[in-house]
């Protein structure tokens, strides 16, 4: 110890009182404190870095996000209307039409019902009808001020006046239950030139839907259970299970006609 402290003691001396000494000194403690102080700063840096790539992959996951935002909405620009969304455009010519989003739907039920967020207040009103894209979807059976209920397809209670596409006979379109994906055409003549495929179509008697909206295709014939007239299936062209937009038409004269029905009694 009286050794190390002789060491220390004389090494002072030695870089104290020459200059030659405290020059080498004062360069090797330079290049041991840049050496340090470098290795610091790229110890510093480095934790930078894994900050700064942390907040670079947020920032990347959200501009993915938003890209894939950009592309759906350049897809649904993009998109071309195929022959059954053109004809219903045509058919729903001169109707006015309230845009509604579904907020609750059900399809495994017997009596299905399905709520929309558009009401009294929107111009929504018992009796009319509600489509989507590729096909009709129900009737709108109760409204609040800013929702409305709707009874669809796939509910025991619907009964919808339907046609042969290019004929006059019709029937009446029910679901059963069971298939989402299927209902039932009833009261068909058995005179009537149908066949596997054709199509079935509104048949505007109701007024409530315009004529010649697309329902969907025949997939079975069979007779009735009491046998006076024929049962289709017909296989329908709106998924309910999938919707998520409607629109809800407006028919004008609907009131008019009701009172002229109801005067008539």
């Amino acid at each position: 110890m009286v050794f190390v402290l002789l060491e220390v003691a004389s090494l002072t001396l030695l870089f104290k009182y020459n200059p030659y000494q405290q020059s080498l000194w004062f360069d090797l403690s330079t290049e041991v404190s840049g050496v340090v102080d470098e290795q610091r700063h790229q110890i510093d840096y480095y934790a930078q870095l894994r900050e700064e790539n942390r907040q670079l992959t947020r920032e990347n996951v959200t501009l993915q996000q938003s890209l894939e935002v950009l592309r759906d909405e350049v897809r649904e620009l993009r998109h071309e209307p195929d022959y059954t969304e053109r004809q219903l455009r045509e058919k729903l010519k001169g109707f006015p039409l309230i845009p509604a989003q579904v907020c609750e739907n059900s399809v495994r039920r017997a009596d299905n019902i399905l709520l929309i967020n558009r009401g009294r207040s929107d111009g929504v009103r018992r009796e009319q009808g509600v489509v989507c894209g590729t096909g009709i979807v129900g009737i709108v059976a109760g409204v609040s001020e800013h929702y409305a209920t709707v009874i669809p397809i796939l509910n025991s209670k619907s009964s919808i006046s339907c046609r042969l596409r290019g004929t006059q006979f019709f029937g009446y379109l029910h679901w059963s239950g069971g298939n989402p994906l299927v209902a039932t055409l009833d009261d068909v003549p058995h005179h009537a030139p149908v066949r596997l495929g054709d199509a079935v179509e509104t048949s505007g008697f109701s007024k409530i839907f315009p004529e010649g909206i697309f329902v969907g295709k025949v997939t079975r014939i069979r007779d009735s259970a009491d046998g006076q007239a024929l049962q289709l299936s017909v296989q329908l062209s709106v998924d309910l299970s999938k919707l998520n937009e409607v629109l809800v038409v407006v028919n004008e004269d609907a009131e008019d006609i009701q009172e002229a029905k109801e005067a008539e009694l």
